[in-house]
């Protein structure tokens, strides 16, 4: 893939990982009461790595040609573990 379209795909996937926290954050009164604290626990932690995913964002679109590769993979990197967190709340939770 190249530049121009990794970074059209890394800010389609940018959003669609900020929407599925709008989402946790809608469902979140529907957890139940002894398992809300881990919730917003785990909830507030993939929100520092939005912020974190977004800054990795930054840089990529800012990349020199020189450190594209590396800039590229922190990204994916980041990208990755987001999901794994995400993945590992909305399997702790039942969510309605």
């Amino acid at each position: 893939m190249d530049k121009e379209n990794f970074k059209k795909e890394a800010k389609k996937s940018l959003n669609d990982l900020f929407a599925k926290i709008d989402e946790l954050e809608t469902k979140k009164d529907k957890v139940k009461a002894d398992a809300k604290a881990e919730f917003e626990e785990k909830l507030s932690r993939l929100k520092s790595q939005k912020d974190h995913m977004q800054s990795k964002y930054d840089e990529l679109i800012n990349a020199s040609e020189e450190k594209w590769d590396e800039v590229k993979s922190a990204f994916s990197s980041a990208t990755d573990s987001f999901k794994d967190g995400f993945s590992k709340i909305a399997s702790l939770f039942k969510l309605n």
